[in-house]
């Protein structure tokens, strides 16, 4: 097992951790990974657009000159796809763009973003992240105690609203609680952090990160 260093907020390394092979450091599969990302926003999508038929837009109801005499080309309506203000053909009607992936699909794109995360040395191990107080001031002292710039990932494995609301004002810090289950969301801002060449920190508390490896062993 691969071992990763273990910081407290205030930057200091404080001991090691073993990483399960079977979660950080399979070979990571990029088509998996966009697939599920793309699935996750697909299922964000309202699907509310429309557009109005020629059966729907208002008027055309009179013929706008006989079939035969005029020089014109024939026509019925001027309501008519072809006409301007007329009706829109095979336009998009509000539906649902939402699709499901397979439960091994999904597992495997996790842990194919984390490995990732490990490979390039984007992820951070905290022994502990807890705060006494409201402060963003402390989130930002602890982002430059680690080195940390750009965009980053905090995630706990309980919501604690003392971080996620510290964290809302600090630019490019997203905030996921849960890790023991994951989902579309926290896997999409890990992948969208890969399209930058800054740093992306992926925080646990310790007994978050042993707890998510032992469901990932055990799912």
């Amino acid at each position: 097992m691969a071992k990763i260093a273990v910081f407290n907020m205030a930057g200091q390394q404080v001991s090691e951790t073993e990483l399960s092979d079977a979660v950080f450091a399979i070979t990571p599969n990029e088509a998996v990974m966009h697939a599920s990302v793309v699935n996750y926003l697909a299922n964000q999508r309202q699907g509310t657009q429309s557009t109005l038929t020629r059966t729907e837009v208002r008027g055309g109801g009179r013929k706008p000159w006989r079939q035969k005499g005029t020089g014109h080309a024939r026509q019925g309506s001027i309501r008519a796809p072809q006409w301007t203000h007329g009706g829109v053909a095979l336009g998009p009607k509000p539906r649902s763009y939402r699709y499901a992936l397979n439960k091994k699909v999904r597992k495997l794109a996790m842990k194919s973003a984390l490995s990732t995360k490990v490979l390039d040395q984007n992820m951070i191990v905290l022994d502990s992240l807890k705060m006494d107080e409201f402060k963003t001031k402390t989130i930002v002292a602890m982002l430059k105690a680690l080195n940390v710039e750009g965009k980053a990932l905090l995630v706990t494995a309980v919501a604690d609203q003392k971080v996620v609301k510290s964290a809302a004002n600090v630019p490019g810090v997203g905030r996921y609680t849960g890790m023991n289950r994951p989902r579309g969301s926290c896997l999409k801002n890990i992948k969208n952090a890969q399209k930058t060449s800054k740093f992306f920190g992926v925080f646990f508390g310790l007994k978050s990160c042993i707890l998510s490896k032992d469901d990932y062993n055990n799912d």
